[in-house]
């Protein structure tokens, strides 16, 4: 069982900036169904006290999610391998960094078209059993990756059909996998298991892109495919050890008519849903394939070659990793922040495009990753938290398919751009586009809840701060 929260914490809604609440509908009578279905999608209370450091990871004394997180670790790491690997061998083997790019759309491209389906089915069917199913089909996928590169025999478009087999597993796998966490620990430490999750999956990808590079020099790309094949079947493995009774197992929610348009409805009626979603359509289809522009100033730019590619990646990842655990520390989720730090995020693209050399340029990708991981984690939060369990499979599919499907838009776009114009145009745009947005949509927000910048030189702890003008001044 999970333990208590600490005695100095108090449970509170989600922290939601004034400027996030939906506008006034007009008043009609509710059907029954319309109340009960409203009732079972009320949000979930948060833990808005800010944790002791000792409970930073306080989600990890759970069995069940430590198990899970350890399993999930391994996974991650194999499949950073993969992805560099794969990436790298598409640029070498075709000479060019559209195919890379066609490669994550075929990668990303059924989220983009059948994600909410997967969602339903995440909200329909038992997680854990899909799990299972999904990383079995994984690891089969990644045998046959390995078998034809370490036999020579591999293709460009070997790599474009498992990649596409693989985008269709993802469909299942992910909203399966975002819902799961919720039955591992509970509402009770949600917010910090997605934070944790988020530290994995970035510490795996500090280690990941650099074990990538060093296979990629070393022995070639087939022994990279190979150890996710490998590591698919440890993820299974972890699964199945799971201690049943202590899932918080909710009630699959039974087949009806109209569930795809009753998620889609009640996710653009939740500020706290749309606004986050929409952000995270700018950063999915701009910002969201860095890899295939990192490639390009590795081949390029840099000409620092493969192990050149997995350092950049790394480096990426490490800011990242940092951008995870300070999540974890978020004493409250605010739609604003997450507004900010997509735009810090393009920000830091956009930098990185005049940086005059390597060691500037890896600085600020580290402070990228960051701002990335920040946006990320507080997204994901503030959307989990708006939705019950009884809906949270189609929401968060919506989601995925914004934030991942999206990159198979952004994918061949940027590696256009960067083949055929310039790398720096690229990362530009890819910085660029997200940027502006996240100014467009403070600015909404700001006029909506009738925010202000103010600036005061007395204060020394909040200097620059964030009020609501029709707030009465303080004396």
């Amino acid at each position: 069982m999970a333990p208590p929260p600490p005695s100095s914490a108090t449970v509170s809604q989600p922290v939601i900036d004034s400027a996030s609440s939906a506008p006034a509908l007009p008043s009609t009578p509710q059907a029954p169904d319309v109340r009960k279905r409203d009732a079972l999608t009320q949000p979930l209370p948060v833990v808005a006290e800010r944790l002791p450091w000792k409970h930073t990871f306080i989600s990890l004394s759970v069995p069940n999610f430590r198990i899970f997180a350890v399993g999930h670790f391994i996974a991650v790491i194999a499949i950073w391998m993969q992805r560099i690997a794969q990436d790298w061998l598409v640029l070498q083997l075709s000479g060019s960094v559209t195919a890379v790019g066609f490669t994550v759309a075929l990668q990303f491209l059924p989220s983009l078209v059948l994600g909410p389906w997967g969602g339903m089915i995440a909200d329909r069917f038992a997680k854990r059993k899909i799990l299972i199913l999904c990383q079995g089909v994984a690891a089969v996928l990644a045998a046959l990756l390995a078998t034809l590169a370490l036999t020579g025999a591999i293709a460009v478009w070997h790599v474009y059909v498992i990649a596409l087999v693989l985008g269709l597993v993802t469909v299942l796998d992910q909203p399966a996998r975002q819902v799961f966490v919720n039955e591992l620990v509970g509402p009770t430490h949600l917010r910090n298991a997605i934070s944790v999750n988020s530290t994995t999956f970035q510490l795996g990808g500090l280690i990941g892109p650099a074990l990538a590079g060093l296979l990629l020099t070393a022995v070639g790309a087939g022994w990279a495919f190979a150890a996710n094949a490998v590591a698919c079947c440890s993820t299974v493995a972890m699964l199945l050890i799971l201690r049943k009774d202590q899932l918080h197992v909710s009630a699959p929610t039974p087949k009806s008519k109209g569930m795809l348009r009753e998620g889609l409805r009640y996710a653009l009626g939740k500020p706290t849903i749309y606004w986050p979603w929409l952000m995270a359509g700018f950063i999915s289809v701009f910002a969201m394939s860095l890899p295939v522009i990192l490639a390009a100033f590795a081949d390029h730019v840099f000409r620092v070659g493969a192990g050149g590619y997995g350092l950049l990646n790394a480096l990426v990842a490490l800011g990242a990793l940092a951008g995870a655990i300070a999540s974890t520390r978020r004493r409250q989720l605010r739609l604003r922040s997450v507004v900010f730090c997509a735009g810090m995020y393009g920000a830091m693209l956009c930098l990185a495009a005049l940086a005059p050399s390597l060691a500037t340029f890896g600085a600020v990708m580290v402070l990228s990753g960051f701002w990335c991981l920040m946006f990320l984690t507080g997204s994901n939060q503030l959307v989990q938290i708006s939705s019950n369990m009884g809906i949270r499979g189609r929401v968060m599919s919506l989601y995925i398919m914004v934030l991942i499907g999206g990159q198979a838009l952004g994918g061949p776009m940027l590696g256009w751009i960067a083949e055929h114009a310039d790398p720096h145009m690229a990362l530009l745009v890819s910085g660029g586009v997200p940027a502006a947005a996240a100014v467009v949509v403070g600015i909404v927000l700001a006029r909506k809840g009738a925010l202000t910048l103010k600036v005061d030189v007395r204060d020394r702890r909040r200097p620059i701060r964030i009020v609501d003008r029709t707030a009465p001044a303080s004396s």
